[in-house]
């Protein structure tokens, strides 16, 4: 190409005025130009294909919401936000709690991420608001207080056993504290119905249950897993020993005076012999025996051993009984 415009250039000047030789180097300058710019310029060569990124794709986030104590109103039910037992959460409570131990004296830590207030139990579900609205859903499944137990002397009338238990509050794996299993019944001996015999053995039974002092029996349980049943075991304990009071094993009726644990005036040689004294001159049929208030001193005076108290009530019913008048 290049060739062929410079023998043009050569016929023109030699055919054409110099005005057209000057058109000829301003077409050529004009066709050369573009040829140099191609030669500078070079094409990428690209050995291996860029894959095109692919777009992310943008996941939106809800805006967080402020905490339910900044939206709560001042009137809020506070049965309907913490309606039962449930761990500490510190959006819910509008209270400003600490709980916790820093260094250096500074203030304990606040309710959020702190994991000493949700260790523990709350009763934040037990308010008097939630106590009083629980008591009136209930009370239409309530009865009228019975007639005949106005007073505490009759409800011990009417239900002598009195059973005691306890509820711990404690921060442990399992809802059960060792120690609530425990079930302790007591009850006066007296509100029980025995002969001289069953009482004996009964007493003999419980041994140290009893409390002689105070008259009161208590039957303390604790070796099943449940309250529940050791309740059910402290009162089969007192049944079992109730009614073993009243079997008579054969055995029990070959005793002799010196097998008894107590002395018995009614059952000893003594009264014989008094009640010979006071009826020796007697020629009548009818025997004189011997008054209750002198085998009262008699028992007395043996079973609890001799003081001066014991000697002079002796004494005094001794002389009473022989109609001694003491000088």
């Amino acid at each position: 190409m290049a060739a062929n415009l410079t023998r043009l250039l050569e016929h023109n000047l030699r055919n054409s005025s110099a005005a057209t030789v000057q058109r000829g180097v301003r077409l050529f300058n004009t066709q050369q130009q573009p040829e140099a710019n191609d030669d500078e310029e070079f094409r990428v060569l690209n050995l291996r294909t860029v894959k095109q990124q692919a777009r992310r794709r943008e996941i939106k986030k809800d805006a967080v919401q402020p905490p339910r104590t900044a939206r709560m109103a001042v009137d809020q039910d506070w049965t309907a936000v913490w309606s039962g037992p449930r761990s500490f959460h510190p959006a819910s409570v509008p209270l400003p709690l600490r709980q916790g131990y820093t260094e250096r004296g500074a203030a304990a830590p606040s309710k959020y991420a702190n994991a000493e207030l949700m260790k523990i139990p709350n009763f934040l579900h037990l308010t008097p608001p939630a106590i009083r609205q629980q008591c009136e859903a209930i009370k239409k499944f309530c009865t009228p207080w019975p007639k005949g137990l106005e007073s505490e002397a009759k409800w011990k009338r009417h239900f002598p056993i009195e059973v005691l238990s306890t509820d711990y509050c404690h921060s442990l794996p399992t809802i059960r504290h060792p120690e609530a299993r425990r079930v302790t019944i007591t009850l006066r001996l007296s509100d029980l119905q025995f002969d001289a015999h069953a009482k004996d053995k009964f007493l003999r039974l419980v041994g140290d249950r009893y409390n002689q002092e105070t008259g009161v029996l208590t039957f303390m349980t604790d070796r099943c897993p449940t309250r529940k049943q050791n309740y059910d075991y402290a009162l089969y304990l007192l049944t079992a020993c109730y009614h073993e009071s009243f079997v008579t094993e054969p055995w029990e009726n070959s005793k002799s005076e010196a097998d008894m644990e107590v002395y018995l005036f009614e059952r000893n040689q003594a009264k014989k012999s008094a009640e010979a004294i006071l009826n020796w001159d007697s020629k009548s049929e009818e025997k004189i025996a011997a008054s209750p208030s002198y085998a009262a001193s008699v028992e007395q005076l043996i079973n609890e051993g001799e003081n001066e108290y014991n000697i002079a009530k002796y004494k005094e019913e001794v002389l009473k009984m022989l109609n001694i008048g003491v000088q």
